[in-house]
């Protein structure tokens, strides 16, 4: 049976672990350390955590293991239940268990994690990524108004293109994104007394205190932006350890009321190859290799 993998966080049930019996002799960062080694060989890991047991309990820890497959979880947990591993006792695995009728809210995978995870199924080689546009919304306005370096808000527009040449397709993103408001406030400081005697100072500092803020903005623009362009992407992984893709634009794409329109947002980089658009409709192809 193929199993269908989205660059989302992996919080279903099937591709949980829980891991316990774990001695209480090594620290718990020498745990997890020793868990991802082993764990790691069964398929892409999510994350380890590792916990100490309740006080009413013996000695010892517990660990939380999420993977992104849930085959590979399974694969897991049958090969590793009742078995020492890295220590002299046997260990506890199980799959968590959630009420079925609970609804998974789906929380998307920043950008170095699709990266991750795009690496992981197609290969360093096998996927690419580019920026098509990169703009600033607040140059302008902030200008007009006189509005100082030292308080200038930076805020980008950034548009990009995963390209999977191999499936022949093609995923846009944006992303916006403004400085963090804790940042702004440490801008906004008084001078200091070096500065107040050479305003030249407190000129060169603001200046650069404000190349440093839209530096960062337009870093937290593209993230969000790659990471919307792999949110329309899934993977499927067949029985036969095959990859497929499938691209899903969202209502926004279709949306976007003429070819021209988005053609403009990517600048006429051509739709997925993997997709067809006809009016309302959307029929995905999946490309196997």
């Amino acid at each position: 049976m193929a199993e269908l993998i989205s660059f989302v966080v992996p919080n279903q049930s099937d591709k949980v672990l829980l891991v316990w019996e774990l001695s209480a002799g090594p620290p718990a960062e020498a745990l997890s350390h020793s868990l991802f080694t082993v764990f790691s060989q069964f398929g892409l890991l999510y994350s380890v955590r590792v916990f100490p047991n309740a006080a009413v309990a013996r000695p010892g820890f517990y660990a939380i293991i999420k993977f992104y497959s849930s085959r590979d979880a399974q694969r897991a947990q049958k090969a590793c239940d009742g078995k020492p591993l890295f220590q002299t006792s046997p260990v506890k695995i199980r799959l968590g268990t959630r009420h079925k009728a609970l609804r998974h809210q789906a929380f998307a995978l920043n950008s170095s994690r699709c990266q991750e995870l795009a690496n992981y199924y197609f290969g360093f080689n096998g996927w690419s990524k580019r920026i098509v546009k990169l703009q600033e919304l607040s140059g302008l306005e902030d200008a007009a108004l006189a509005v100082p370096l030292q308080k200038r808000n930076p805020q980008f527009f950034c548009a990009v293109e995963v390209v999977l040449p191999s499936y022949e397709c093609r995923s846009p993103g944006v992303g916006i994104s403004e400085e963090p408001q804790h940042q702004l406030e440490e801008a906004n400081t008084e001078p200091s007394s070096a500065s107040v005697r050479n305003p030249s100072v407190w000129l060169d500092t603001g200046q650069s205190s404000f190349l440093t803020k839209r530096k960062t903005a337009q870093k937290l623009a593209f993230q969000a932006a790659l990471s919307d362009a792999f949110q329309k992407l899934s993977i499927l992984v067949l029985e036969s350890g095959k990859i497929a893709v499938e691209y899903r634009p969202t209502e926004e794409d279709l949306d976007a009321g003429s070819e021209e329109e988005l053609q403009n947002l990517i600048q006429d980089t051509g739709m997925c190859g993997c997709v067809h658009m006809s009016g309302d409709a959307l029929r995905s192809q999946h490309q196997i290799h």
